[in-house]
């Protein structure tokens, strides 16, 4: 028997026999009560760990926090989202996610001083650890060790060379966005800067969306040569601002570089937003 069929029977969508299957908080009780009814009389058989958040769930408790996943540092910290505000958001992201389905989160650090993969693979085999959720890396040429392999592994960003399931910021329909907004708003210069760093870890995604966007929606090329620095260098952006007066500027960089962005306004006259 399928999801498809108790979704039928309970005349709800697959998604809400799926949710209620998984014990989430965003489905009530009532509903999640009625499906679990119709699933145990059609004889539907979840897996193991589905029938685990189940069998909780009838004992109308919240789930015991007693299975637990792995989250993996490349970083030079064992919380590299203390420092971070994107990687908090993402810690938090995934707290949320794993105390709804009654999972607990342990950090490992897996560059901590005298570590080693062989190291790293008996402690996580001693703590009982299958499942392993990865931030990234700040290098773009790191990867999974090979003694980690058999584990479930799921990783954040393009930053891991390693095949693996990952989840990523849709850097491509961010920037579509952004240029489909300042257009609707009358700007005909966009400038765009983006940061080196940020470039390849989108994939190159803001550039290519610029380009293309200008072809299709200007029907010309870009108006303002796209800018790439590696930090805020005054000697390329101020150069590049004066020569080519762009109306609106779209910068793609880490949100750190923002404050001498400002900075770099103020002392060039340059006023925002009645300059730029």
């Amino acid at each position: 028997m399928s999801v498809r069929r108790i979704a039928q029977l309970a005349r709800v969508s697959p998604c809400t026999v799926s949710l209620s299957l998984h014990n989430s908080p965003k489905i009530s009780q009532a509903t999640k009560q009625r499906v679990l009814r119709i699933a145990r009389r059609i004889g539907y058989k979840p897996n193991a760990k589905v029938a685990e958040l189940m069998g909780q769930m009838r004992l109308k408790r919240a789930p015991e926090r007693g299975a637990c996943l792995g989250v993996i540092s490349f970083y030079d910290s064992l919380r590299p989202w203390e420092s971070a505000l994107h990687l908090q958001r993402i810690y938090d992201g995934m707290t949320e996610r794993a105390e709804a389905l009654g999972y607990r989160l342990e950090p490992l650090w897996l560059k901590a001083p005298g570590m080693t993969p062989g190291r790293f693979r008996k402690i996580l085999d001693s703590r009982g650890i299958q499942g392993l959720l990865c931030f990234g890396s700040p290098n773009l040429s790191d990867e999974i060790p090979p003694e980690l392999d058999h584990y479930a592994i799921v990783t954040q960003g393009v930053s891991i060379k390693t095949p693996l399931h990952r989840v990523a910021s849709h850097a491509y329909n961010d920037m579509w966005r952004v240029m489909r907004n300042i257009r609707q708003l009358g700007y005909s210069r966009p400038g765009v800067v983006i940061g080196d760093y940020e470039g390849v870890r989108s994939a190159h995604a803001y550039l290519c969306v610029y380009l293309g966007w200008c072809h299709l929606e200007l029907g010309t090329p870009p108006p303002v040569p796209v800018l790439q620095l590696n930090n805020v260098e005054e000697d390329r952006f101020i150069p590049w601002f004066k020569q080519h007066r762009p109306d609106v500027v779209i910068f793609a960089h880490h949100y750190k570089a923002l404050p001498e962005l400002e900075r770099l306004l103020s002392a060039n006259r340059i006023r925002t937003p009645e300059d730029v």
